[in-house]
């Protein structure tokens, strides 16, 4: 119950976040040892929230992870993010993903390529460095 709470709490701060220009929702698929699935809604150019999903685990170790990221450098074809963030259940603590997203088709910036460091600070087991690349599509 605790944990829905908060987690309640986090996405209504998330999505209280306002700014004036286009909005867009994304997927994105994160390959690794804990593959993860994320649902992101990109407030401005510079601010992106992304809920994300471990989907390696059972029914009941479902673990969702909520994280801002912000773009820190903006080019034509690539972007550099860092953000920040929690992630509940079976991994609960504090998450700092930073990674640097490609648009390998110039003319189609819909799709894109990842790769992403994350250090995560759990409560119960200490640091944990998690590693991914993936996919992301943009609405």
């Amino acid at each position: 119950m605790k944990t829905t709470i908060k987690l309640f709490i986090l996405l209504g701060l998330l999505f209280g976040i306002t700014s004036k220009g286009q909005s867009q929702l994304s997927i994105a698929y994160y390959s690794s040892s804990m593959a993860k699935i994320g649902m992101g809604y990109d407030f401005s150019e510079k601010v992106r929230g992304e809920l994300r999903v471990y989907s390696n685990t059972f029914r009941e170790d479902i673990t969702p992870e909520i994280v801002l990221c912000f773009n820190i450098v903006r080019r034509e074809y690539h972007n550099i993010y860092i953000g920040l963030g929690y992630a509940f259940n079976a991994i609960d603590g504090l998450v700092i993903p930073a990674g640097v997203q490609f648009y390998p088709i110039p003319d189609f910036r819909k799709f894109s390529l990842h790769v992403e460091l994350q250090p995560t600070y759990e409560y119960f087991d200490g640091l944990i460095l998690q590693a991914s690349w993936g996919l992301r599509y943009t609405f």
